[in-house]
């Protein structure tokens, strides 16, 4: 495989290093490089990955390298799902603080807001029944912010003063950006960062968050596709959609 990765590839690689070791657990990746990191995962270390057709047919790989319906997960089951914890999702944000409460329904004041979004969605469900993790294509204080404006998503600080079975079933995995690859390993749960992609320094992540980011004393660089890896996400996506994301 000719080239070295894009960022965009360096991205989806991130993204599907999310799911390792979840097995068959159903993947819900929300953005074109979630989902390419979630058919990558599928296609090679993770093969009992559950990914759907964007509809209600679970889909697997076969063996011309297409895909071939293996079951059928309507929307109405999805909530059963969610509710064993036997999902992940990787969902976008508005604004993410250290502790990972997320935002997707307004900016300002809830009761009036300088924008109104998309609402609160599945988002609190989502964020206290099964593994969570988020993709920022754009790392900028805008997002990273110091509190969020309203709680949808629900973070680390939060779900400690609920019960030990919402805790238990909580997790916050990963959050992947066009600058780096986060998780929530600091003090109490604080946002970490976990490692830097090609070109950016822990500086340039810095200057990016909205408030003091958790680090080791070495951050090293995002991992690099393998040329199978990259051989194969150029095959899933021969259209570059991927770099569209980060445009």
């Amino acid at each position: 495989m000719s080239g070295s990765p894009t960022l965009a590839e360096i991205c989806v690689i991130a993204c599907a290093e999310a799911w390792r070791g979840d097995g068959a657990k159903v993947a819900s990746p929300m953005g074109v490089i979630p989902t390419l990191g979630a058919r990558l995962a599928q296609l090679t270390f993770e093969p009992d990955l559950l990914l759907t057709d964007g509809e209600a047919t679970l889909m697997a790989p076969a063996a011309d390298g297409g895909r071939i319906a293996e079951g059928w997960l309507p929307f109405r089951q999805i909530f059963t799902t969610l509710a064993a914890g036997q999902r992940h999702i990787m969902m976008g944000a508005s604004q993410l603080d250290r502790f990972g409460n997320q935002n997707i329904s307004c900016i300002g004041d809830w009761a009036r807001p300088k924008a109104q979004l998309i609402g609160v969605r599945g988002a609190p469900g989502n964020s206290v029944n099964h593994p969570v993790s988020y993709w920022i294509p754009r790392h900028t204080r805008r997002v990273f912010v110091e509190q969020a404006d309203m709680v949808c998503g629900v973070g680390y600080d939060r779900v400690a003063g609920l019960s030990a079975v919402i805790r238990a079933q909580h997790e916050l995995r990963a959050v992947i950006t066009n600058l780096a690859v986060l998780d929530f390993g600091g003090p109490d749960h604080a946002m970490r960062l976990r490692s830097v992609h090609p070109g950016v320094t822990v500086s340039d992540v810095a200057d990016a968050t909205g408030f003091i980011l958790a680090a080791p004393l070495q951050v090293p660089q995002t991992r690099l596709p393998s040329k199978e890896e990259l051989s194969l996400i150029r095959e899933l996506d021969p259209d570059s959609r991927r770099d569209q994301e980060l445009a």
